[in-house]
C-alpha cells in the first residue's frame, strides 16, 4: 500500500504530491516524478524525466522493486467494494498491436504520446499497464482462478480502498496452456491505455531501427498489460453537462427534444435501465428520455452507441455543440461521481443542464474496434482502475 499508485493520468501534481506525502516509495514519484522537483517545474520538461528514471533506479537498488528470477505470467485480481475482475499480467505483442489483433477504439494525441515516449525512453521500462480484454474463454478464466487459490505474492489495498492482489504463475503446463490459449484468439481488446499501447509501439520502432542485430525477441517489442475477461470488466456511465440552452427557452427545448425522443417527467434522479434510455435535469427537474426506435441506426457500431444517439440527437442539432472534443460548453462526469455531481453542477448555475446515459458494454466497444470504427470522445469510464507498481516491464 505503501507503493502502488493510481494511473499516471488520473491525479493532478498536486493530487500526486499530497497523494505522496510521508511515502518516500509510492509509485507517484516514478509516475508523477515533478512531485519531488520545485512546484511550478513544468512537467515535460528533461528533468522531470531523469527525476523517474532516478528514483526507479533507487526503488530497485533499496529492494522494493524486485525482478523475478525467470519470465512469468502474472494473475491480477482487483476487488472494489463487491466488484471482483482477475486478469493475467502479460508483455502484448507490439506487433500484434500494429496489426490491430490489438484492437484500439479511440484516436491518441500526439502530445500525450509524446510524454509517454520519454517517460519510457527515460526509465527504459514501461511503468503504467495497458488495460486490455480478452473474449469469453472460459479455460483461460479456471487457470486464472486455480492460480489464485494459492498464497498471494503480493497484496495491498490502496488509499482509496480498492484491493489489489498478484499471484505469480509458476506451474509451466499454466504457462503453456495460457500462451496457447492466447495465440489462438482472433483479437484482444484495449480497454484503457491507448496512449501508452502507441507509444510502445513507436518506442519499438525506433529501436529496432537503431539495432542491427535485432531479432523480435528484444523486450522493446513487447508492451505491460493486464488483460481481464470482457465479462468481468465494469464500465461505469459517463455522463454530460452543458453550460446554457443555446438560447433556447425551457418549453422550447423540451419541445425540440421531443422530435427523437419520449419525454417523461419524473420523480427522483434519473439512472437509465437500459441502453436507449437518458436522463435529463433541467431547472430542479429530472426527465426521463427515450430515443424512438426510427432514430437508431441499428447496422452502424458507433452511430447506434448511446454517447452517439445522445449527441446526433440532441447536442448537437439542439445545443448546438458539434464538437465536444474541443467546445467549452459541455463538460464530462465520471459515473463513480453519481448523480449527484450532476445535481450539484445544475444547481449552482455553473450548468444549466444535464444528462444521465446508460453506461457502455463491452459487446459495443468490441463491436466498435472489430470495425476498424473509433468511439465519440467520453464513451467509457472502466471502474476499478489498475494500479502502478504491481508490475513493470522493464526493456
Amino acid at each position: 500500500a505503501e507503493v502502488i499508485a493510481p494511473p499516471y493520468d488520473v491525479l493532478s501534481t498536486e493530487e500526486a504530491r499530497l497523494r505522496a506525502q510521508a511515502k518516500p516509495y509510492s509509485f507517484l514519484h516514478i509516475s508523477k516524478p515533478e512531485i519531488a522537483l520545485p512546484e511550478g517545474t513544468d512537467p515535460y520538461s528533461s528533468e522531470v524525466y531523469a527525476k523517474a528514471a532516478e528514483n526507479l533506479k533507487c526503488m530497485i537498488a533499496a529492494g522494493v522493486l524486485k525482478q523475478d528470477e525467470a519470465s512469468y505470467y502474472y494473475v491480477y485480481r482487483i476487488q472494489m467494494g463487491e466488484h471482483v475482475q482477475t486478469g493475467l499480467v502479460a508483455a502484448a505483442s507490439v506487433a500484434d498491436y500494429d496489426t490491430n489483433r490489438i484492437r484500439k477504439h479511440e484516436f491518441t494525441r500526439p502530445d500525450k504520446e509524446d510524454d509517454r515516449v520519454r517517460q519510457i525512453d527515460a526509465t527504459n521500462a514501461q511503468t503504467g499497464p495497458v488495460l486490455l480484454a480478452y473474449p469469453n474463454e472460459a479455460e483461460v478464466d479456471a487457470i486464472l482462478a486455480k492460480t489464485a487459490q494459492g498464497p498471494a505474492d503480493a497484496d495491498a489495498v490502496a488509499d482509496d480502498g480498492v484491493r489489489h492482489t498478484l499471484w505469480v504463475m509458476r506451474d509451466a503446463r499454466d504457462i503453456a496452456r495460457i500462451t496457447a490459449l492466447f495465440d489462438a484468439m482472433p483479437a484482444l481488446y484495449i480497454a484503457d491505455g491507448h496512449h501508452r499501447s502507441a507509444s510502445a509501439s513507436r518506442i519499438c520502432a525506433t529501436r529496432k531501427a537503431a539495432n542491427p542485430d535485432h531479432n523480435g525477441s528484444e523486450p522493446y517489442n513487447a508492451f505491460l498489460s493486464v488483460i481481464f475477461p470482457a465479462h468481468e470488466m465494469r464500465i461505469l456511465d459517463y455522463n454530460r453537462v452543458i453550460k446554457d440552452l443555446n438560447g433556447l427557452s425551457e418549453a422550447l427545448l423540451l419541445e425540440k427534444i421531443r422530435a427523437s425522443f419520449e419525454v417523461t417527467p419524473a420523480t427522483e434522479a434519473v439512472k437509465p435501465a437500459r441502453p436507449g434510455q437518458f436522463g435529463l435535469y433541467l431547472r430542479g427537474r429530472w426527465y426521463t428520455l427515450g430515443i424512438k426506435p426510427e432514430r437508431i441506426p441499428v447496422n452502424d457500431p458507433v452511430g447506434r452507441l448511446d454517447v452517439s444517439l445522445l449527441q446526433n440527437n440532441l447536442i448537437a442539432p439542439i445545443l448546438g455543440i458539434t464538437d465536444p472534443r474541443r467546445d467549452k460548453r459541455i463538460d464530462f462526469v465520471g459515473g463513480i461521481r453519481g448523480l449527484a455531481e450532476l445535481e450539484k453542477r445544475v444547481d449552482s448555475g455553473e450548468m444549466a443542464l444535464a444528462l444521465s446515459l446508460h453506461p457502455t458494454r463491452m459487446n459495443d466497444l468490441m463491436a466498435v474496434a472489430d470495425a476498424n470504427e473509433v468511439m465519440p470522445p467520453k464513451s467509457t469510464w472502466f471502474e476499478p482502475k489498475l494500479a502502478d507498481g504491481m508490475a513493470s516491464h522493464l526493456l
